[in-house]
């Protein structure tokens, strides 16, 4: 039986605005299975990011349950949820906003671990922070090196060692890699996968490359204007994609050959508004499949039309006999 350590459950995130609830995650659902990645896609603003900060209660969900190793984390306070926050850390996509301009390296990195009381003792501190950054492969010279005097690869490592000082049991990588060099990505997401095994690690890893998720990912879900509409192991999701939405994203990932190119899914239409969407399917207005008397009646629901692939589509739905 599967080790679960993530169940969301109808969750929720709206923000009040002066023209409504704009509904940033509206009623998304899924588990992730203890030393798994889940890659979570879509374009800008389509809620990626929010879903990833009301996990951690950076943000307070507005309704639905984050059910973390069996026990319901969305409306815990206090010390009870401070506690928990060691087993729940984030890596940021931009290494250089995320870290103290006025500290050092060590000091970055020792502050989680004072401030919760992991260790005591100054020489037990500094071992603990040489240890941690030989783990994500920064040199001892660099300990008393300041953010600004280092380049982004070197930046995200220390901001990933924060991250492991708490020896957190699931990490969300929110675009950990879409501020760096593409030759420096590469470092970052394999030392990212090492930790993994290594440490017996737990991601979400959240971003709109789809060909940076494919490679690191063992499930992805796609999500658009705050919902789920396809989710599948990632191999299954490129060899099949079912969703038009998700068919148009992947038709615009170049092919690295020489004469071979994609057929392009090109998407036109508006955008509809987040901000009290109409009860309908939110992809409707730039769907080539749309269909008035089905599409715009209901918001689709996410079901099972293959083995543990997920589609919200009634259109696909319906061709597949569902």
């Amino acid at each position: 039986m599967a080790d679960t350590i993530l169940e969301v459950k109808h969750l929720k995130k709206y923000f009040k605005t002066g023209r409504g609830m704009l509904h940033a995650v509206d009623d998304i659902n899924f588990t992730l299975e203890r030393g798994k990645t889940l890659g979570l896609v879509g374009e800008s603003g389509c809620g990626k990011s929010t879903t990833g900060r009301v996990i951690l209660r950076l943000l307070e969900p507005t309704s639905g349950e984050i059910i973390f190793e069996g026990k319901d984390i969305s409306r815990i306070k206090g010390s009870e949820m401070r506690h928990m926050r060691k087993d729940l850390q984030i890596i940021f996509q931009d290494p250089f906003s995320s870290l103290d301009p006025k500290k050092t390296v060590s000091q970055i990195i020792a502050e989680p671990i004072k401030e919760n009381h992991i260790l005591r003792g100054k020489h037990a501190i500094e071992e603990r922070v040489l240890e941690l950054m030989d783990t994500v492969g920064l040199a001892e010279r660099y300990i008393n090196t300041y953010p600004h005097e280092l380049d982004g690869g070197r930046r995200q490592r220390i901001g990933i060692a924060r991250a492991l000082a708490m020896e957190p049991k699931l990490i969300i990588c929110d675009e950990p890699v879409s501020a760096l060099d593409v030759s420096i990505q590469a470092q970052i997401l394999n030392l990212l996968r090492e930790l993994q095994e290594k440490l017996g690690l737990t991601y979400i890893f959240i971003t709109h490359d789809l060909s940076v998720v494919n490679h690191f990912s063992d499930d992805i879900a796609v999500m658009y204007l705050g919902q789920i509409v396809e989710k599948a192991p990632a191999e299954e999701l490129f060899e099949h994609p079912i969703h038009p939405y998700t068919q148009a994203l992947l038709s615009a990932i170049p092919i690295p050959e020489l004469g071979h190119r994609r057929e392009r899914v090109k998407l036109t239409g508006e955008i509809t508004s987040p901000i009290e969407p109409p009860e309908e399917c939110r992809f409707a207005a730039r769907c080539p499949l749309c269909d008035d008397g089905i599409c715009r009646k209901m918001v689709p629901e996410l079901i099972e039309v293959r083995e543990s692939h997920f589609v919200a589509c009634p259109i696909k739905q319906k061709e597949m006999g569902f």
